[in-house]
């Protein structure tokens, strides 16, 4: 596998020698009151957690650098760089990253063990706050929110370059019958 087609992310943990506090000290290291199966376990989950906000943040990226170009130029020219073909990729890209960031929902809930366990709740708000999960996840919301706009908008200029299109054939078209009319008409006169 390449390093591109997956995250990775590591914490160290420690004995604390203050056996009352668990504390995230300077350069991330985790202090732990003891080495459970139920901290160690909320520790991976963390960054796990972590880890699936990291891929998820880099495809939205990469999302977004497509859309950048197609923006500046729709901005600068009034128009879109690319055929039906192009914006349809575009949007269905948008589509496919919406749809796997959403189905990170788990990132937002708690383990098991903190509902049986309430003494890991602190450390669980730590490590949350250490590694900005909450503020992370409202990041991709909103970042996805922006890209859902963006294939509305997208989709809407689909639709009126496909509705002008439309107009021009019916208006050609109306302006064919009055033409055929009139000749019907001169020439039936003469």
């Amino acid at each position: 596998m390449n390093s591109s087609s997956y995250e990775e992310e590591s914490a160290q943990a420690q004995l604390c020698n203050d056996q009352s506090a668990e504390v995230i000290l300077p350069g991330g290291r985790i202090c732990l009151r003891e080495f459970s199966d139920d901290r160690l376990l909320l520790i991976a989950d963390t960054l796990a957690k972590s880890t699936a906000l990291e891929r998820d943040e880099r495809r939205i990226a990469a999302v977004f650098d497509v859309i950048e170009p197609f923006a500046r130029e729709l901005a600068e020219h009034g128009r879109t760089p690319r055929g039906r073909k192009g914006i349809l990729q575009l949007i269905g890209n948008a589509f496919l990253v919406q749809q796997r960031v959403a189905r990170r929902v788990a990132i937002a809930e708690k383990l098991d063990a903190l509902w049986e366990k309430r003494e890991l709740e602190r450390l669980y708000s730590r490590l949350k706050d250490e590694y900005e999960l909450k503020e992370r996840l409202e990041m991709l919301e909103r970042k996805l929110s922006g890209i859902s706009g963006t294939a509305n908008a997208l989709t809407d200029i689909i639709d009126t370059r496909r509705s002008l299109r439309l107009e021009w054939i019916i208006v050609v078209l109306i302006v064919m019958e009055v033409a055929i009319g009139c000749f019907q008409i001169i020439t039936a006169a003469h």
